[in-house]
């Protein structure tokens, strides 16, 4: 699509406001159905490109978004608009029920308006990579997974959020939300979810709540019953939670790609031998998400390390005794740490190339407003960001739901270059089996963070 003249700037943006284990962590992703984007609908019939346009990143909002400043920001829009207004909405294929509702809604909202809104499917794991592919062409409103955010803003594929309608975007969500849709402290998205991180679920006829709180009484009650622990120890969004837990840190640089790693310091080993010490009796398992969710069905895991996406799964062959919590305790050299784990949250970000820059901005706000995630979390079981949603006694009542706000206070937000994830896994397969071959654990550690943090070709 074409880039809207920028015939107005925004002469008053209205403010958009935008924990912790050993070592301690300030208070992250359900697989996703890939699918294809629908095709993108046509600019506005009036959308000119300009001779001089401003870059998408530089751009101030669009003569549409004018409104924000005005005594009523929506009709003040509404009076602004000539003809059809044309936008491409990108959901995932899980939400366009959903959001085909609530497109359904926004429309009966502006009856004085024609709206040509075409919905596709594009899961929110893809979407930095279909939007990359051509950031013109792409959706005028689209979901995505906040770890996508960087890179999203670095190619001017976002815009940011420095103008509301309806209501304080920042305000209305939780930090943690908020934080993971900001980028050097401007908003550049609207939370839709804060329930993409992963925490303990659990049997209740095997577990009581307080063996529940440190792993290694869990392993000796699980063992006594001749029961399994599951977590996937050798993925890297999962080991994290080991070493964040006890205080070694691992951050994005500020160039977006590369990382800086802790693991090998001190207290390094000490952490890594935890891990062989809490496999070794072979209670604790390494298992990955799909044979997680057959090996409970058939009753021989009663606790596992997982998301929301499980909940059904564990609620089903458990019943009456289904039951959810943060992440135990874990032993490191005779000191218990709080597990710590990744945060992960779902956004959705406005297209700056959008021949009609205001309207998406409000229909960015208004499927991500308190009843449209209130409408996620009964349609789907999606914990909502927005404050509001989240303190209903539906949603503190959900098992799941409330476990991962309980260890929220001790989550991060995914923010990770690419080279994290392959020596992570190495170094969880290691661990998880034994260290088979005897591998100094210093020298693990070593490779395992050279690789880490080795440049991005």
């Amino acid at each position: 699509m074409k880039k809207k003249v920028l015939a107005t700037v925004l002469a008053t943006a209205m403010v958009a406001g935008c924990l912790a284990g050993c070592g301690g962590n300030d208070a992250s992703s359900a697989p996703a159905t890939d699918a294809a984007p629908a095709e993108d609908a046509a600019p506005a019939e009036d959308a000119a490109p300009a001779e001089d346009a401003a870059p998408a990143e530089d751009a101030a909002p669009a003569e549409d978004t004018a409104a924000a400043d005005a005594a009523d920001p929506v009709a003040t829009l509404i009076a602004n608009t000539t003809g059809s207004v044309a936008m491409t909405v990108w959901a995932s294929e899980e939400d366009q029920d959903v959001t085909t509702k609530l497109l359904d809604e926004f429309k009966a909202t502006y009856p004085d308006v024609t709206f040509e809104i075409t919905l596709g499917a594009e899961s929110e794991s893809t979407a930095k990579d279909t939007v990359l592919t051509d950031v013109e062409a792409a959706a005028d409103v689209y979901a995505f997974a906040d770890d996508q955010i960087n890179e999203l803003v670095q190619a001017g594929a976002l815009q940011e959020v420095a103008a509301h309608y309806t209501y304080d975007v920042a305000a209305e969500n939780a930090s943690g939300a908020v934080e993971a849709a900001t980028v050097d402290g401007k908003l550049y998205a609207y939370p839709m979810t804060a329930d993409n991180g992963y925490f303990m679920f659990y049997d209740s006829s095997v577990f009581t709540a307080d063996d529940v709180q440190s792993l290694e009484k869990m392993i000796e009650v699980a063992e006594a019953a001749g029961k399994k622990i599951a977590m996937d120890i050798s993925n890297g969004w999962y080991i994290y939670a080991f070493f964040q837990g006890a205080g070694l840190e691992l951050t994005l640089n500020d160039d977006g790609l590369t990382n800086t790693c802790g693991w090998n310091g001190a207290g390094g080993t000490d952490v890594a031998q935890a891990i062989l010490d809490l496999t070794a009796s072979n209670v604790l398992v390494d298992m990955g998400d799909e044979d997680m969710a057959t090996q409970i069905a058939e009753g021989n895991v009663v606790a596992c390390v997982n998301g929301t996406w499980r909940a059904e799964t564990a609620a089903e062959a458990w019943g009456d005794n289904y039951a959810a919590c943060k992440l135990p305790t874990f032993n490191v050299a005779g000191k218990d740490c709080q597990m710590s784990s990744y945060s992960g949250y779902k956004l959705v970000g406005v297209n700056p190339h959008s021949a009609n820059i205001g309207w998406a901005m409000l229909l960015a706000e208004f499927l991500t407003n308190e009843a449209a995630q209130t409408a996620r979390f009964e349609a789907r079981g999606l914990g909502p960001a927005n404050l509001a949603a989240a303190s209903s006694d539906a949603v503190q009542s959900n098992p799941a739901i409330a476990a991962l706000a309980a260890q929220a206070a001790y989550a991060t937000p995914q923010r990770v270059g690419g080279n994290f994830w392959s020596p992570a896994e190495t170094l969880g397969q290691i661990l998880a089996s034994g260290n088979p071959d005897g591998t100094d654990l210093q020298e693990l550690l070593d490779t395992t963070v050279e690789g880490i943090t080795a440049p991005v070709e």
